[in-house]
């Protein structure tokens, strides 16, 4: 939508306009949403149900970051999962001329939330770690030699591990990541504390990043690296898909002087949260790996 096409009326509902909805017939079209806060998902959804509608060829809408369902969890009667309702909600969109909706979502927060979405609509779930593979094979360290001989002089390197926060990181992220020595670690609680321990694997030495789909607090984050540093890593980097960081959390992170040899090396997030990427624009360790080229390959599918 341009920025013309966003209106409201007197009474705050969104008053919207699709330009040139002509010209779009017979095309393949593609919708890039972004559910960043609940005010912003009404207008978004009005446009993607009309979409489909005006004759085009197909209809694909892209989702980097699916929101609902991070902190959700089912234990008492009367919970209600948003995830299964965003999902219905969803599979629900009109069928274009090309048959069913194509729904492009990366690294979904709950592997289960997949299955919630129905027959009407064809998810297709992609990944960011390959961006993080090619920035990793970018570093001195992706050498993992101990030595690398240079003319006249010896530089020692540490090499990459790679390191789970939990168990369900481990299952989600370990195959694509299997060439790399790996650390595992685990939640325990400990009376009302849940703590982080080092459950399997040698950091010591190297330059370890975390893996994970999303941060929010990154309190599991800086538990983990101080657990990383206490077991000999030489330094400590992170990479998650989805950098949310409710309530600008994200300063937790950010260097300062005084204690940036603690602090993590780097910091990589995508682009699938817009607002994050404004807020941490130039501020180390953070660096945006854009989904730009893996969204243009999907598009191509």
């Amino acid at each position: 939508m341009e920025p013309d096409s966003v209106r409201s009326f007197d009474d705050g509902f969104p008053n919207l306009f699709i330009n040139n909805a002509q010209d779009i017939r017979g095309h393949h079209v593609a919708f890039l949403a972004s559910f960043s806060s609940p005010g912003v998902i009404f207008e978004q959804l009005s446009v993607i149900f009309a979409l489909p509608r005006l004759f085009v060829a197909s209809f694909t809408l892209v989702l980097p970051f699916f929101p609902t369902g991070s902190f959700e969890r089912m234990e008492e009667e009367g919970d209600v999962a948003t995830a299964f309702t965003m999902a219905r909600i969803l599979s629900n969109i009109p069928i274009s001329r090309g048959g069913p909706t194509s729904l492009v979502i990366y690294d979904i927060h709950a592997l289960q939330e997949r299955f919630y979405f129905g027959d009407h609509v064809l998810p297709c779930f992609e990944t960011g770690i390959p961006l993080l593979k090619q920035r990793l094979h970018q570093l001195p360290d992706s050498h993992n030699a101990s030595i690398s001989a240079f003319p006249h002089k010896f530089v020692v390197f540490s090499r990459i591990v790679v390191a789970f926060p939990d168990d369900g990181a481990w299952k989600r992220f370990h195959k694509q990541l299997d060439h790399f020595p790996m650390v595992v670690c685990t939640k325990v609680r400990e009376g009302d504390k849940r703590i982080v321990r080092l459950k399997e694997g040698n950091p010591a030495g190297c330059h370890v990043v975390i893996v994970d789909d999303l941060v929010q607090s990154g309190g599991t984050l800086i538990e983990c690296q101080k657990v990383l540093a206490a077991h000999g890593a030489a330094k400590v980097s992170a990479y998650v898909t989805h950098g949310v960081f409710p309530k600008r959390s994200w300063e937790r992170f950010v260097h300062k002087n005084e204690d940036s040899e603690k602090a993590f090396a780097y910091f990589w997030i995508t682009d699938s949260c817009p607002l994050t990427v404004k807020a941490i624009a130039n501020k180390a360790p953070f660096e945006i790996l854009s989904l730009a080229g893996s969204i243009a390959d999907a598009l191509q599918i």
